[in-house]
């Protein structure tokens, strides 16, 4: 059956932080994997899945500054991952399960935006390759541990989804546009989500997508400082212009409450924003969901060349 985009009620809005969120929620004996989970909005996670009472572990491609940046956070331990090579998904995902543990919570936080042309892997655009295949790779190599652990996988979209997928060249073969790739890269992580829940429901795994809202962090390493003061982002002294902008706790709230919230028992295959499902996007209206990124046939064909370019899919033959 499938969720509806609309409202559950959620007490929580747009500036609830990721600690209010989980007031009160007990994760202690919860491992959860945060990708991205030592910069921006997936250290503040970590940091509010920790207090909570979960086991974190943050597998990170700068093994080093991971360790630095939650090695004083009780209850986090660091892996070696990088996103955009195939095989070092495959070596992090197999230590994993060789440890026997499962998995309760995965929230794919880890990705880049708007960077220059990159190619990766055999040649794939970057921000397709890291914010989505890499995630779709890490989650199906992934999927015992998670299917055992039977919880919650969150993928960190954008509202720049609506810019949807580029089918006839999703390698931005022929021209490539740097937000253009980071829209494609934004719905790819909705329609993982939709595919994703309707292929683990079965095992009482769900899937939810979320946009956590405008955040400064990190994520703008690409973007220069007249860019962003023209966007009107920021001034010309640095300092944060827009006034709806969230801080990072704001940010890493929708996230966790993805990950946590008893008010989502039972759905799934959502696209989340502010602390509870959005509703669908309309004109002149800031903020929801577009449908071609709900849509169960796109998410069929992404998940379709998903599996065929990776090489990896935990549900081949399964019937749903």
């Amino acid at each position: 059956m499938t969720t509806p985009q609309r409202t559950t009620g959620s007490r929580f809005g747009a500036r609830s932080t990721a600690d209010e969120v989980l007031d009160g929620i007990d994760l202690a004996g919860t491992t959860a994997l945060v990708t991205g989970g030592y910069s921006g909005l997936g250290l503040e996670t970590t940091r509010a899945l920790a207090r909570a009472g979960a086991r974190v572990v943050v597998p990170a491609r700068r093994r080093e500054a991971a360790e630095k940046a939650v090695g004083g956070i009780d209850g986090v331990e660091t892996a070696d991952l990088d996103l955009s090579d195939l095989d070092s998904v495959r070596r992090f995902a197999e230590r994993f399960l060789d440890s026997g543990r499962e998995i309760g919570i995965v929230i794919n936080s880890a990705g880049i935006m708007a960077c220059p042309e990159t190619r990766v892997g055999p040649g794939w655009e970057a921000q397709f390759a890291v914010n989505h295949l890499g995630h779709f790779a890490l989650v199906n190599r992934l999927w015992p541990a998670i299917a055992r652990g039977g919880g919650r996988v969150v993928s960190v979209s954008s509202g720049a989804h609506g810019m949807g997928m580029r089918w006839d060249d999703v390698q931005f073969e022929r021209g490539y546009d740097r937000w253009q790739a980071y829209g494609q890269a934004k719905a790819a992580n909705v329609l993982f989500a939709v595919g994703l829940d309707a292929r683990g429901r079965g095992a009482g795994v769900r899937a939810f997508a979320v946009h956590p809202g405008s955040i400064l962090t990190p994520l703008q390493r690409h973007l220069s400082t007249t860019e962003m003061v023209d966007a009107g982002w920021i001034d010309e002294s640095g300092g944060l212009a827009d006034p709806t902008f969230k801080t990072p706790a704001q940010g890493a709230a929708t996230q966790v409450w993805a990950a946590t919230s008893p008010g989502l028992a039972g759905l799934g295959g959502v696209y989340c924003e502010d602390c509870d499902i959005a509703g669908p996007a309309a004109d002149g209206v800031e903020g929801g969901v577009h449908p071609h990124a709900t849509d169960p046939r796109e998410a069929t064909r992404l998940w379709e060349l998903s599996a065929r370019l990776t090489g990896v899919d935990a549900f081949a033959g399964v019937a749903r």
